[in-house]
């Protein structure tokens, strides 16, 4: 995170210029390229996440977004949207605001901790879900990463729409790590396999939290990473396919992955019930991940056909 460009102490109040709501700050969320994000409480005592920044028009942008994704039906992508406003500052110049929904949760990879491999796939599916919706809107996520991702409910949740870019156009805003542009695997042209790239690599994340370097050969360190990991063992077909061009839309890469998930729970259940034979018992991972899989699944499956 990148040092805030506010330093506003707990207990401070802004108050909207022109809508008059005030909201106390309660601490720092974070802080990005275009401003800080506070957590804070408004007068009705409800809590929030404010980004208080210094270029109105991109703030502006990430304001319409959020109207935007508030419009797009069956799903629930970003934060909802709650008050814009500007804010006087004790130096008497105006700052631009917005208030959105404050999403409570943990990280991609402290979720995943202690989990088997297959809620990776899970995970996964739930993404490709929601950037089905999103292309369909006619935009891309952009700056795509874990960074911009929590768990809230076993959900996937988006926090930080800044990167959303409208397809056709260059892509702005990124991260290395995700970008498929640093690692000579495609252009920064704003279209859905940018992000379908992203995807692939927040599954590489898990399996190397501390991420890693292109070196001379990216293509080859890509290769080599996923070939070395057992966790992304069962994925492994299917990220190569997407690194060649084969997976265009969102809903094709997340059937496919869904297949996989599929054909894994029928071995798991097959195993099962070949232990219950041999041990008149059942084991009680293997319940757990049965009846979660079948859930997360089933939903991922519907959600492709409406």
């Amino acid at each position: 995170m990148k040092k805030p460009d506010f330093n506003l102490r707990p207990g401070t109040s802004l108050r909207g210029k022109w809508n008059g709501n005030a909201y106390t700050i309660i601490r720092v969320l974070g802080s990005g390229a275009c401003g800080t994000v506070f957590l804070c409480r408004s007068e009705q005592g409800d809590t929030y996440a404010l980004k208080l920044g210094t270029d109105s028009s991109r703030l502006m942008l990430e304001v319409n977004m959020l109207k935007k994704f508030g419009k797009v039906q069956g799903v629930k992508l970003g934060p909802s949207f709650i008050d814009v406003d500007d804010w006087a500052g004790k130096s008497m110049k105006t700052y631009p605001f917005y208030v959105m929904e404050y999403i409570e949760g943990e990280s991609l990879s402290t979720f995943l901790n202690g989990k088997s491999k297959e809620w990776i796939g899970i995970c996964a599916i739930q993404l490709l879900s929601q950037l089905e919706h999103l292309h369909k809107a006619g935009y891309v996520f952009g700056d795509l990463k874990t960074d911009n991702l929590l768990m809230s409910d076993s959900l996937v949740r988006w926090i930080d729409v800044g990167g959303v870019t409208q397809i056709g156009r260059a892509i702005k805003e990124y991260t290395e790590f995700y970008d498929r542009g640093y690692w000579g695997m495609g252009t920064r042209k704003a279209e859905p396999s940018y992000d379908l790239f992203a995807v692939t690599m927040i599954m590489l994340e898990m399996a190397y939290p501390k991420r890693f370097e292109k070196a001379g050969n990216p293509k080859k360190t890509l290769e080599s990473k996923l070939a070395s990991s057992s966790i992304l063992r069962p994925y492994q077909r299917l990220i190569l396919q997407c690194w060649s061009g084969k997976y265009h839309r969102a809903s094709d890469m997340k059937l496919a992955l869904s297949q996989i998930l599929l054909k894994k729970q029928k071995s798991v259940s097959s195993s099962r019930r070949q232990r219950r034979r041999e041990h008149g018992s059942e084991n009680k991972e293997l319940v757990v991940f049965s009846i979660s899989t079948t859930l997360f699944l089933g939903i991922s499956i519907l959600s492709f056909w409406m």
